[in-house]
This record gives C-alpha cells, sequence and structure tokens, in this order.
C-alpha cells in the first residue's frame, strides 16, 4: 500500500498483536497468508472489523454499493443430489417447478437494472432451453445487465453439448449473458465435497471455468459457502486459491461469504454465530488485496448482521432481489425481498454512502449520506447514536 493509498490503515492503533501483524503486512506492501488468515479468527473481532473497514474505506471511501435486481431461478429440478440442498428436487416432486416463457419474462419488471439466473440441472432441458432463458430477459428489457449460470450449470451446459467452457461461454455471451454469479464454489475442499456434494465439480473445474471466462472478457464473482462441516483453514484455503486466481487471470468483481443455511439437512444443529459471520467478512477483506469486493450478502447473513458487516470490510449489499427462491427453501429468516428504500436506509445506518450500480458495477446513482428533510433542526439523537454505533467498528 502507498501511503496516500494507505491512509485509514495507517492510522489505526491496534491493541491485538495478531491484527497489528496483518496491519504492518499490509502496510509493508505484503498480503496475509493462510496461517495468518487462521489466527486472524481466534482475534477480537472490533480489532478485525477495525482494520477491515479502513481497507475497505482506502479503496472505496465510505461508499457501499448495491443493485436494484431481481432473482430468477427458472426450475428447481435437479439431476445432482447434494446434501445442503433444500432448494433441488427430482421431476414428478410434488414441489418441483419448472417456469414458463410468461413465468421467466415477468420477472424482467421494469424498475430493475440486473437479472440473476441461477437455478438447477434440468434432466429434460438442452442447452438451447437455457439459451432462450437469456433472450427472453434481453428480449424483454434490452438494457438489463444479466448475470447467469454457476460454473456448475456451466459445466452442465459442456456436458450436454460436448464442447469445451470457451464455445459455451461465447453462446451464452451472443444470447445477452454480461457475466457470471460465483455461485457453486462451495468450499475448495476435496474432503468436503466428498462428504455432502460428491456428484458436482471441485474446485479444479470451477477456477477453471471461471479462469475462462475472465480470460474471454467475462467478468464474475466468488463465492465461499460456510458454516457447515469446514474447518477455518478450509476456509482460509479457499480464498488463497481464488486469490491466486484472480493474479493469474484478473476478472473478479466480488467475493461473497455465504452463511450456510442448515434448513432441513441436518448437517448442522444451528448457523454459524454472528460474531463468526463478521469474522469471515473481515478476515476476506484482509485477505483479498486483489479483489474490489467483498459482498455483505443479506439474503443469507439477514438484515442485522448484514448491516454490521458494512463496517467490517463490505463494500456492497447485493441486490433488492426481488423474489429469491433458494436460500428461502432453507428456511433463510430474511424478507424475501428489500425494496429500494430499505437498502437505502440499511447502507445509511451503518454510516455509509449508499451506491446504486448494475451487474457490471457501473453507477447508476449516488444518494447522500441522509436525506436533509430527515434531519431534526436540533436533532433528536438518532446521528449521534449511528455515529458512535459506527466509530465502536473502526
Amino acid at each position: 500500500m502507498s501511503a496516500h493509498a494507505s491512509r485509514h490503515v495507517s492510522s489505526l492503533k491496534l491493541r491485538d498483536p495478531e491484527v497489528a501483524g496483518a496491519q504492518r503486512a499490509l502496510l509493508e506492501g505484503g498480503r496475509l497468508t493462510q496461517e495468518q488468515g487462521v489466527r486472524l479468527f481466534d482475534a477480537p473481532v472490533l480489532e478485525l472489523g477495525r482494520l477491515a473497514d479502513a481497507v475497505a474505506r482506502d479503496r472505496h471511501g465510505a461508499r457501499v454499493y448495491f443493485t436494484v435486481n431481481r432473482q430468477l431461478n427458472p426450475t428447481n429440478v435437479c439431476v445432482l443430489s447434494c446434501r445442503f440442498c433444500d432448494y433441488a428436487k427430482k421431476a414428478g416432486d410434488p414441489d418441483a417447478y419448472t417456469m414458463t416463457k410468461e413465468q421467466i419474462v415477468a420477472h424482467v419488471d421494469p424498475a430493475i437494472t440486473e437479472n440473476h439466473i441461477v437455478g438447477g440441472l434440468h434432466n429434460k432441458w438442452r442447452f438451447e432451453d437455457y439459451l432462450n432463458v437469456v433472450r427472453w430477459v434481453k428480449e424483454a428489457k434490452p438494457s438489463l445487465s444479466v448475470k447467469a449460470f454457476t460454473a456448475v450449470e456451466i459445466d452442465f451446459f459442456c456436458r450436454l453439448t460436448k464442447r469445451d467452457a470457451a464455445w459455451v461461454l461465447e453462446r451464452l455471451r451472443e444470447a445477452g449473458l454480461d457475466a457470471l454469479p460465483g455461485g457453486g464454489a462451495e468450499v475448495f475442499s476435496e474432503r468436503v465435497r466428498r462428504e455432502i456434494f460428491h456428484q458436482k465439480i471441485g474446485a479444479q473445474r470451477w477456477m477453471e471455468i471461471h479462469e475462462t471466462a475472465h480470460g474471454m472478457g467475462i467478468p464474475s464473482n466468488a463465492t465461499l459457502l460456510y458454516g457447515h462441516i469446514e474447518t477455518r483453514a478450509e476456509r482460509v484455503q479457499h480464498m488463497i486459491l481464488l486469490r491466486e486466481l484472480e493474479d493469474r487471470s484478473p476478472g473478479f468483481f466480488a467475493f461473497i461469504p455465504l452463511a450456510f443455511q442448515p434448513g432441513t439437512t441436518g448437517l448442522v444443529r444451528r448457523q454459524a454465530s454472528a460474531i463468526e459471520d463478521l469474522k469471515t467478512i473481515a478476515i476476506s477483506r484482509l485477505l483479498f488485496d486483489n479483489v474490489p469486493h467483498v459482498k455483505s450478502y443479506w439474503v443469507m447473513l439477514g438484515q442485522d448482521t448484514a448491516g454490521v458487516a458494512l463496517n467490517f470490510g463490505a463494500s456492497d449489499m447485493d441486490g433488492t432481489i426481488g423474489v429469491e427462491k433458494i436460500a428461502h427453501a432453507a428456511l433463510a429468516r430474511s424478507p424475501v425481498g428489500l425494496a429500494e428504500e430499505a437498502m437505502v436506509h440499511a447502507i445509511r445506518e451503518a454510516g455509509k454512502l449508499p451506491v446504486q450500480r448494475d451487474a457490471l458495477y457501473r453507477v447508476i446513482r449516488e444518494y447522500p449520506r441522509a436525506e436533509p428533510a430527515a434531519a431534526a433542526p436540533h436533532g433528536d439523537g438518532r446521528g449521534e447514536q449511528t455515529a458512535a454505533a459506527s466509530a465502536v467498528t473502526r
């Protein structure tokens, strides 16, 4: 980090030796190792938050991004049987569904700027059916950014067509694809893969597909599913592998830690604690010196934890979602959708500046820190309370 680029990081006075060591490494232009990342999980959460927030502020100032989007899950019929998934169903299951063209087009709300498309690997759909989903969405609103299909789905399309990933991605781009989501990575541990999603692609194939996409100029996100049977060392190793991929083939917009929703899987009794969520977000911000954003994915974290995470290194809250089926099939406790106003309010409550973006992080609108009309003439104490709460984590 240069002196100018590290203004917030360099000004911190940290008490915990492990967090202070991470601060020194960053200021000296180094990057954190896997061993440091694992040890940071035992550091005081507020110290971690202060350093991660300083890193985010040196990158983005007080800006926090979100998009007015809608998630489209065209089918939950899936040929895979992953132990951690409550969403996928087999053909013929009473809860299985496959959307019609009319239902798909109905998801193209005039107000949205992004459509996020992911779903099951349908036993009877061909590649053309998936291409049509993108085409129909783009026909309904040509200006819409389409972020569609995880690496798991891309691999499935390769097997359907007997073509390589570059060919599949080019056909999708011709249909209207703008970016790839980061789902399907789960955690890059062969031990965990064999235990809970052995039918799914592993680390090597996931990274190969994203590397191919980046080489073609198709950007993407990256995810980590945590809070199930993975160890902290496996969690950090996952981040290191993604960081190395970004070194080789730049193209990640954001890293998204996804808190596992236990649902009815029986894998764990309860979701990871809010403290574990905040530590995972903060450590990922410190490890990823080459990925612009870390997301606070409110759908899985819940609104309260997601808001706090904006002072723990997160600089993106994803989007308004509209309709989301996958996490909520696993009994996610968050509301099914947040309006634009609520998203702006949540970001302001964290003491940050809301910025609306599209799927490619092009700025659509910047909002003031607070609505002028909302300020009481002599102050009602709320601003002071918000500032004090924010200061605790910096």
